[in-house]
């Protein structure tokens, strides 16, 4: 049976239509910002709100500056998961509704890392927001 040409690029439109997009884009973050974030970080994520033991929450925009303009996804998502503080004197709680869900491949320094869906989605907008 023959295929007509005229007839594949309709299908191929209807399947991409039909084909979840994998990568959480930023909007997606900034709604869980806004719902997790933005009361100590501020709604653009500026920081300079005063938390307790005298902390001050950190200029989220500004992440890639500190390090040298690179931002340090692996570090980032251990900050939001809690994996990498285990201490008791941080002051940032552990958001365990962002490590549930779907799992997506991020890209952490070369290799492809299972992340659950929000925090890739809060990924990508922590890093969409950064400024020279």
């Amino acid at each position: 049976m023959r295929i007509l040409p005229w007839c594949i690029a309709p299908a191929v439109t209807l399947f991409a239509a039909c084909a979840p997009d994998i990568m959480p884009q930023p909007d997606e973050g900034a709604a869980l910002f806004a719902e997790n974030c933005s009361v100590c970080h501020g709604p653009r994520g500026e920081g300079g709100k005063q938390l307790a033991r005298g902390k001050v929450a950190p200029d989220l925009t500004r992440i890639a500056f500190r390090n040298g303009g690179t931002f340090p996804q692996a570090q980032v998502l251990s900050q939001i998961d809690g994996y990498g503080r285990g201490k008791a004197k941080d002051v940032m709680p552990a958001f365990g509704s962002l490590l549930e869900g779907e799992t997506v491949p991020v890209d952490i320094d070369g290799t492809l890392t299972p992340t659950p869906r929000p925090l890739a989605a809060l990924l990508a907008y922590l890093e969409s927001i950064q400024v020279p």
